[in-house]
């Protein structure tokens, strides 16, 4: 989660005190569970939120396990955190983080952010291609491999990234890498460009006991406009389904 990726949710963008300070509060009071980036994925901890306290301005979060992550935590000062309240995915950062005093013991305190990204789960929906009209991905290949550009169909489709299917196994499997200059061409919209961070590998036997991997990718450095491009194939893609389901009925 870099500042790419909430540039790229800032339609999401929660601005408004009074709903921030309701959703860092329900947050708390159910226990979730909080990721915090300290230095992006190499640097993770668990935390939860123990107390907002709107007065002072104030968010009081419970302390990693590991001193010396605590310590590294306080060193940064600034970090980003990620969590869900009823299957709503929440991104946000802790600003001005410190080290405080908390009944009896000790905690982190941060300033209540001014702004949080709240997604819906629909806006994280994934939505099957068609294989009667397959999105192609242009997807750079590795160097060892020849360099040049690969082609490769689309499983599945969001807001958040794609799943690609890569049945010759061409692509870098390692979680993490960015592939750039990715050009993924959607039907009747146009072609849109964005950077692929792997995110997941998975290789499956087909019926006809072949091979194919299928790997799921998340949009880094994508462009509103690219994202808008997503979002107006995602929609119509549901109208087509709709529609063929209503032809059933």
């Amino acid at each position: 989660m870099n500042n790419a990726e909430l540039e790229n949710w800032h339609d999401y963008e929660v601005s408004s005190r009074r709903e921030i300070v309701s959703l860092l509060r329900q947050i708390g009071e159910k226990n979730q569970l909080i990721r915090m980036l300290v230095k992006g994925e190499s640097d993770v901890a668990v935390t939860s939120i123990l107390e907002v306290d709107e007065d002072s301005d104030t968010l009081v979060l419970d302390r990693s396990i590991d001193p010396l992550q605590n310590d590294r935590i306080v060193a940064a000062g600034d970090v980003r955190c990620e969590t869900t309240l009823d299957k709503i995915r929440i991104l946000f950062t802790a600003e001005a983080l410190d080290e405080t005093s908390y009944r009896g013991g000790v905690a982190l305190r941060a300033d209540i952010p001014p702004t949080l990204i709240r997604l819906q789960r629909r806006e994280y929906y994934r939505m099957p291609t068609p294989v009667s009209n397959p999105v192609r991905a242009l997807i750079p290949l590795p160097l060892e491999l020849g360099g040049g550009t690969g082609v490769f169909p689309l499983h599945d489709i969001s807001v958040g990234g794609i799943a690609i299917l890569d049945n010759r196994m061409q692509l870098n499997t390692t979680i993490g890498q960015v592939i750039e200059n990715c050009r993924i061409e959607l039907p009747e919209i146009g072609a849109i460009t964005a950077s692929l961070q792997v995110r997941n590998s998975l290789d499956m036997t087909l019926l006809n006991n072949k091979t194919n991997r299928r790997l799921g990718c998340q949009f880094v450095d994508i462009s509103r406009g690219a994202l808008a491009g997503v979002q107006r194939y995602i929609t119509k893609l549901e109208r087509e389904r709709n529609a063929r389901l209503a032809g059933l009925a």
